[in-house]
């Protein structure tokens, strides 16, 4: 069986891979939803991740959307405590981190998602022009009134996260536990170097979003002529840049395994200091399956460094 990793220094754990909720509602429609989230907890999954900004960007849509299909799911399913939901407040336009909009949209949340209580609740985004201090508070108050388990923050920068955490511990508050910034084999600044030197000395759990980068580390963009559908107009930087050069390193460590690229891209991930789980998203059956297929398999020393190489541009291979 899996072992199961704590997220920081809270009684939250997940399996070392984390379902991603951002296309129910939008490129999943809800019976295809369903049908991925049954086979995700089927597959040994027990971490599903969504937010109120979900799907916003989609003409007609409000936000919202993502929660309400996993509500509708877990009301079908009529069980609630075998599974560990995080959501997100902060990036509706508007909105922001001020304790009203926190307040108001907490209780949104839980509504769209019919449970009287939230796992896991993420600042979706740093929002400066809010008192630090006021939003920590804000967030202390969701968890005594027992609306949130665990607090946490996204897209958060080392200093911003450290002060946050400062706050908190000084005025005895609900401290942020788990961190989700972007992390991946092409994208590594978000969170190596000061951000993850923090996370680790403070055991901060770091739960990284972008874990295929836009899907490029599927292989399925692997030349401009690939680059089709709705998420080839964010990757056509990686087909321009590194990403051949990486793609090159999955395929051989994959086929070392017996594993796909995908699999072998999260698994590095979910290797890296102060890592629980990367987060990554299914639009079938066979894909979310695929990916659970991460978190049974383990990378050598080798692999590890032969990706790492070759993800590093500049670095012979």
């Amino acid at each position: 069986m899996t072992s199961l990793r704590r997220l920081g220094q809270s009684g939250l754990a997940t399996v070392p891979l984390i379902l991603g909720g951002n296309v129910f509602g939008w490129t999943a429609d809800q019976a295809t939803s369903f049908a991925i989230l049954d086979a995700f907890v089927a597959g040994g999954g027990t971490m599903i991740d969504t937010a109120d900004v979900y799907s916003l960007w989609v003409p007609g849509h409000k936000g919202g959307e993502s929660e309400s299909v996993i509500g509708a799911w877990l009301r079908r399913r009529g069980r609630r405590d075998d599974v560990v939901i995080t959501t997100k407040v902060g990036m509706i336009p508007g909105t922001g981190l001020a304790p009203a909009a926190i307040a108001a949209a907490v209780d949104a949340s839980l509504a769209r998602l019919g449970t009287d209580y939230i796992d896991l609740y993420l600042a979706h985004r740093d929002d400066d022009t809010q008192d630090q201090l006021a939003v920590a508070q804000a967030f202390d108050a969701l968890v005594t009134a027992g609306k949130v388990r665990v607090i946490g923050a996204s897209n958060f920068s080392a200093d911003r996260l450290a002060s946050a955490l400062a706050l908190q511990e000084s005025h005895g508050l609900a401290r942020y536990q788990v961190l989700q910034n972007e992390f991946n084999l092409l994208k590594r600044d978000g969170y190596e170097g000061a951000v993850q030197d923090l996370c680790v000395a403070q055991q901060i759990a770091m739960t990284p979003f972008y874990g295929l980068a836009n899907g490029y580390l599927t292989g399925k963009y692997r030349s401009a002529a690939d680059l089709v559908g709705v998420r080839a107009g964010r990757v056509g930087k990686y087909v321009a840049g590194n990403g051949p050069h990486v793609l090159a390193a999955l395929d051989a460590v994959a086929a070392a395994h017996a594993a796909t690229p995908a699999q072998v891209a999260l698994a590095w991930i979910a290797a890296q200091p102060g890592i629980a789980a990367p987060i990554a998203s299914a639009t079938s059956v066979a894909q979310v399956e695929e990916l659970l297929g991460t978190i049974r398999l383990t990378l050598t020393p080798d692999d590890l460094a032969a990706l790492d190489r070759a993800s590093t541009p500049g670095v012979p291979a």
